[in-house]
C-alpha cells in the first residue's frame, strides 16, 4: 500500500501529525507525536471518528474531505488542541489498496501552526531547512542580487523573523575585494520579514549605501569578522543604537528583540554579514542557534563570492567589448545607418565580429563589417587591433582595396605570433555622385536592395581572407546606386548555422529586404534581420550593418572647373562668395575665399591641367580642390626669407581640419569649417549603452 502522491512538506513554523483513516472514517493509526501536535495521546485518538479532531463548525468540512476519491484534497480549519483551537492545514490522501483487510483507506495529515513560543525549537528541523535543498535552490543563480534575495527567503522564516544581507560596496561594483575594516562602505542588497510590517523595509531599505558608526553591533561584526550574538536588546540599548546611527525608527524595531549578526567569509575575505532578528514572543537566539547560523553563513558566503566573481568577469568582458566596438556610427546627413551585434557566447559576450560607419570628408561614408576567425576574448582582442587599424586607414582616406591590403599585411605580421585570419568587406559611398566602391577579402557578398523592391547580391572581385598567404590581390569595384537603396553587409553567423545551409540563410536575408522593405523603417528592418536567432544556443557571432543610401540634395553642393591660369584664383573667389550668399553663410565669406585661394594657388604651382573646385554644405562647410597630380602636399614651416611654403600653414590655422586623398585621376585637397549654429556631430550621436528595456538590448541599438 502507498499514498497517492508525496507527503505534505513541513517547515520550522509547523508540526505535522499523520493519521490512518479506515473506510468508516475512524482513526486506525496515529503518529507518535500526537501529544506535541494536538495535546492528546495516540491511545486517546485511535478508534475515534476523525471528525472528533475538529470543532462543531468544521465537522461538515472535514466530512467532505474524507469522502472516498482518487484525488488529494486540502482544507484549512480549526482543530482541537487541548482546551483551545489551533489553525491547521488538513490534507487527505487516498491509499492504493487500502480497502483490503483492516488497512487504512486514506492518510490524514494535520499540520498545525506552532505558537510563537514554540517556533525555532527543533534544531534538527531548523538545520535541515537551512542546509538541504534551500542552498542549492538560491545558489543556482550567479546574479548577486538574486542570490541575496534567495538567501533571505531561506533565513526567513526558517531561522528568524526578519533578516538583511549587507555586502561590501566594492563587491557590488565588481571590484577586487580587499581586507576591510569596520569603516568599510556596505550596501544592503536584500531585506525580508515574515510579519508583513513595512517598517522593516522602510527603516532598512534595499540599495542603501552606508558606513555603520562605532559602538554599534554592526560595526563590531565588521571589525572582528566574528558573529555578534545579542540574546536580548533592551529598550535603552536599542535607543543607543538608534542614536549612534541617527536612525530613530531602528530603535523601535530593535527594542526587546534577539539578534545575531553572521559574517560572510569566503577565501579568508570578509564579504559582509547577515543580520538576523527574532521579534518579542519568539524563542531567543542561543549559542546553538549561532552555530547553525554560522554553518549556513559559511555556505552562503561561497554562493555570494561565486556571484561576485562571475559579476566581475562579466563586467570585465563587457568593458572589453565596449572598448572594442564603436561608440558611435557617423554618416552624412543623407545616409541613415543601423546596426545589430549579437555575441555567440552568452558567458563572455565578446567575439571577433565588428562593424564601422565612418563619415568621411566630401559627403562620403565608409561602411565596414569584419569577422575574425574564432570566438571569445582572443578573437575579440585581434578584432580590436584590426578595427583600430582600419579606422585609422579610413581616416587617412585610403581606397578600400588599398586599405584591405594594408590590413592583410598586418594580419600576416600578427600571424607570426599566433595564426589568425579574418574576412572583411569595405565600402565607401559618395553621396554627391551616388556611387559606392567595394572591396572584399574572403567575405560574403553585400546585399543591395533598390527603392523599387528588386535586390541582388553584388559581385565583388574575390580575394582570400586577410592573413592567408598567397592568392589573388585585393581589388575593388564601383557600383552606381539608385537613390534610397538599402545596402546590407553582415557576417556569416547571420546566414549560416548548424541546422541551416548558407544558401537558405542568404535567401532568407534577401526575402527580408524584398519589395515591402521600401516602406519599412530602418529599426523594423534591423529587428527583422535577427528574428529567430536568439533561441539558437550554438550560433556564431553576428554583426549586421544596414544603410539607406541617399544622395546629397543638389542645392547643397556646387562644382566648377577652372583653367590652369592665375586668373582662376580671382574667379574662384567670386564663385565662392556667390554660393555662400545663397546658403546665407556670409559670415564665413572672407575665410572661405582665403582658403579656396590658397588651395587653388597650390594646385596651380604643382599640378598640370585644369582644376576643379567644389563646395559642400552639410553639417560643416567643405571646400575641395581636385587636380591631376598624384603627389600629396605636406605641411612645412617656411623660413623667414622663403618666398613660398606658407599656403598649407594658413589653411591649417584657419580651417577646423584639412586633408588629402588620392583619386583615379590625381588627388583632392580639402578643408572643413564649422558652421555657426550647427552641431557638426548632431546626427552622429548614438547612445552606445542606453538603458535596457530587455536583456542584451544595448547590443542592438544603432
Amino acid at each position: 500500500m502507498a499514498p497517492r502522491g508525496d507527503a505534505p512538506a513541513t517547515d520550522s513554523a509547523s508540526r505535522t501529525l499523520v493519521l490512518g483513516i479506515d473506510g468508516a472514517r475512524r482513526i486506525v493509526q496515529c503518529g507518535p507525536n500526537a501529544r506535541a501536535v494536538l495535546g492528546r495521546s495516540p491511545d486517546d485518538l485511535i478508534g475515534r471518528p476523525a471528525t472528533d479532531l475538529v470543532g462543531e463548525e468544521a465537522k461538515a468540512e472535514l466530512e467532505v474531505l474524507l469522502e472516498v476519491g482518487d484525488q488529494e484534497r486540502n482544507g484549512v480549519m480549526t482543530v482541537l488542541r487541548g482546551d483551545q483551537g489551533a489553525s491547521a492545514l488538513v490534507t487527505v490522501q487516498p491509499m492504493v489498496g487500502g480497502e483490503a483487510d483492516a488497512a487504512p483507506a486514506a492518510l490524514l495529515f494535520v499540520r498545525v501552526e506552532l505558537p510563537p513560543s514554540e517556533r525555532y525549537q527543533d534544531p534538527a528541523l531548523m538545520r535541515r531547512a537551512l542546509m538541504d535543498d534551500q542552498l542549492t535552490r538560491f545558489g543556482a543563480s550567479l546574479d548577486l542580487d538574486q542570490s541575496a534575495r534567495g538567501l533571505v527567503d531561506v533565513v526567513v522564516p526558517h531561522y528568524c523573523n526578519a533578516a538583511s544581507v549587507l555586502v561590501l560596496e566594492s563587491l557590488v561594483a565588481s571590484d577586487e575585494v580587499h581586507s576591510e575594516s569596520g569603516s568599510a562602505v556596505l550596501r544592503r542588497v536584500a531585506v525580508s520579514s515574515d510579519d508583513g510590517n513595512p517598517a522593516w523595509t522602510s527603516t532598512f531599505p534595499v540599495g542603501e549605501v552606508l558606513v555603520f558608526p562605532e559602538g554599534t553591533p554592526y560595526r563590531k561584526v565588521m571589525e572582528t569578522a566574528r558573529p555578534v550574538h545579542l540574546p536580548h536588546i533592551p529598550l535603552d540599548e536599542a535607543s543607543e543604537i538608534g542614536r549612534l546611527w541617527r536612525r530613530g525608527p531602528a530603535a523601535e524595531l530593535l527594542s526587546n528583540v534577539s539578534m545575531v549578526l553572521l559574517p560572510l567569509i569566503a577565501r579568508d575575505t570578509l564579504l559582509g554579514f547577515i543580520a538576523c532578528t527574532r521579534v518579542p514572543g519568539f524563542r531567543k537566539f542561543d549559542a546553538y542557534d549561532v552555530e547553525i547560523g554560522m554553518e549556513f553563513a559559511a555556505r552562503a558566503a561561497i554562493v555570494i563570492d561565486n556571484a561576485r566573481r562571475f559579476s566581475r568577469e562579466r563586467a570585465t568582458a563587457l568593458a572589453l567589448q565596449r572598448s572594442l566596438l564603436p561608440l558611435r556610427l557617423s554618416a552624412p546627413s543623407s545616409v541613415e545607418v543601423r546596426h545589430r551585434y549579437l555575441p555567440g557566447s552568452k558567458l563572455v559576450e565578446v567575439g571577433g565580429d565588428w562593424y564601422e560607419s565612418i563619415a568621411l570628408p566630401g559627403a562620403r561614408v565608409a561602411l565596414i563589417v569584419g569577422d575574425v576567425a574564432g570566438h571569445g576574448v582572443r578573437a575579440a582582442v585581434t578584432m580590436g587591433r584590426l578595427r583600430t587599424a582600419l579606422h585609422t586607414l579610413a581616416n587617412l582616406e585610403l581606397p578600400p582595396a588599398e586599405a584591405l591590403h594594408v590590413m592583410h599585411e598586418l594580419m600576416i605580421e600578427l600571424g607570426e605570433q599566433e595564426p589568425h585570419f579574418a574576412t572583411c568587406v569595405y565600402a565607401v559611398y559618395d553621396a554627391t555622385t551616388g556611387t559606392i566602391e567595394i572591396a572584399s577579402a574572403g567575405h560574403l557578398p553585400p546585399l543591395l536592395a533598390g527603392p523599387t523592391g528588386d535586390n541582388e547580391y553584388l559581385k565583388v572581385p574575390p580575394a582570400p581572407p586577410l592573413g592567408v598567404a598567397g592568392g589573388a590581390a585585393i581589388e575593388s569595384r564601383e557600383f552606381t546606386v539608385e537613390d534610397g537603396s538599402l545596402f546590407v553587409i553582415y557576417t556569416d553567423g547571420l546566414v549560416e548555422n548548424r541546422g541551416r545551409d548558407i544558401d537558405d540563410g542568404l535567401a532568407r536575408l534577401q526575402g527580408i529586404f524584398g519589395p515591402d522593405s521600401v516602406d519599412r523603417s530602418m529599426e523594423e528592418l534591423a529587428k527583422a534581420t535577427l528574428a529567430g536567432v536568439y533561441a539558437d544556443q550554438h550560433r556564431d557571432d553576428i554583426a549586421v550593418l544596414i544603410a539607406r543610401l541617399r544622395r546629397l540634395p543638389e542645392d547643397r553642393y556646387a562644382s566648377w572647373t577652372l583653367p590652369a591660369d592665375p586668373a582662376a584664383v580671382r574667379r574662384a573667389r567670386g564663385l565662392v562668395r556667390s554660393r555662400l550668399a545663397e546658403w546665407e553663410l556670409d559670415e564665413l565669406d572672407y575665410t572661405t575665399e582665403l582658403l579656396a585661394s590658397e588651395l587653388i594657388t597650390n594646385a596651380l604651382r604643382y599640378a598640370p591641367g585644369p582644376i576643379e573646385l567644389r563646395l559642400l554644405f552639410e553639417r560643416t562647410l567643405v571646400c575641395e580642390v581636385l587636380d591631376r597630380s598624384a603627389a600629396l602636399p605636406r605641411l612645412r614651416r617656411a623660413e623667414d626669407d622663403d618666398e613660398n611654403g606658407r599656403g598649407l600653414l594658413v589653411v591649417s590655422q584657419l580651417a577646423h581640419r584639412w586633408g588629402t586623398r588620392r583619386t583615379a585621376a590625381g588627388k583632392v585637397v580639402w578643408c572643413e569649417q564649422i558652421v555657426p549654429g550647427i552641431d557638426p556631430d548632431a546626427s552622429e550621436q548614438v547612445p552606445a549603452w542606453p538603458e535596457e528595456t530587455w536583456p542584451g538590448e544595448h547590443h542592438h541599438r544603432g
